[in-house]
């Protein structure tokens, strides 16, 4: 007998630590981040993690502009090759952009101390995604063929009998002995056309969106302060760090 798939939005999202569990590090970056400095820190990280010898850690930053290669990318969907540096990444998943005015969120979690199950680790993460930008009014929408976080545009073109909706989140993670690595990213003012040198995730008939296209006026602090409150109502407690 085939067994049926659990739809990712049945999971449970609560992802809260063991009892006597240490509060998670909140470090945020002011200044852009090179992409390869971020992925030596974070391997390094999460072996102490894995170790028991560090905390674990959420890192917000921003990236110089840059296009990463997850590991179902298809060479196909690199449109402009030469326009960015492209970096290939241990990541699920497929290309996406980092630049200026997107939010990257690097999430450095032991599941051995929640729940080790990788689909409800990623539900988890829609969800945190979901919640945060529900304080800004966004109703942001999880799909069960692709990963990430989605807006409906019902103002925009679209097939017959369908909803036109862009993605607003990305979401690609890896796991090294049940810690995670890489995260979410949150357009709040990136360049949208820069996303014209990709087939984003793959997805060919959706569009990207940002909290500014929608026509709200929200600052990276803005993000920030509700991506804190909505993390530790999933999470845990956490703790800032400079």
């Amino acid at each position: 007998m085939k067994l049926m798939a659990i739809a990712r939005s049945n999971l449970t999202s609560n992802m809260q630590p063991k009892a006597g569990s240490a509060a998670v590090e909140w470090r945020v970056s002011d200044s852009p981040i090179a992409y390869q400095d971020a992925i030596n820190f974070m391997d390094q990280r999460v072996l102490e993690i894995a170790n028991g010898k560090a905390a674990e850690m959420v890192w917000l930053l921003e990236h110089p502009p840059l296009f990463t290669a997850g590991t179902s990318a298809d060479s196909a969907d690199l449109v402009q090759p030469d326009r960015f540096p492209v970096f290939k990444t241990g990541r699920g998943g497929q290309y996406t952009y980092h630049g200026p005015g997107q939010r990257v969120v690097y999430v450095m979690l032991d599941l051995k101390r929640r729940q080790p199950d990788v689909r409800a680790f990623v539900s988890a993460l829609e969800r945190w995604t979901i919640d945060t930008l529900q304080s800004f009014g966004v109703t942001g929408e999880r799909r069960e063929d692709r990963v990430g976080v989605w807006v409906k545009r019902p103002t925009r073109p679209a097939p017959a009998g369908e909803t036109a909706e862009d993605k607003i989140a990305a979401i690609g993670i890896r796991l090294k002995k049940w810690v995670s690595l890489h995260g979410i990213s949150i357009n709040v003012e990136p360049e949208l056309e820069h996303f014209s040198g990709i087939v984003p995730c793959g997805v060919q008939n959706h569009g990207v969106t940002s909290l500014v296209d929608l026509g709200l006026p929200v600052t990276m602090n803005d993000l920030d302060i509700e991506l804190r409150k909505s993390f530790e109502a999933i999470f845990g407690s956490s703790v800032y760090i400079d």
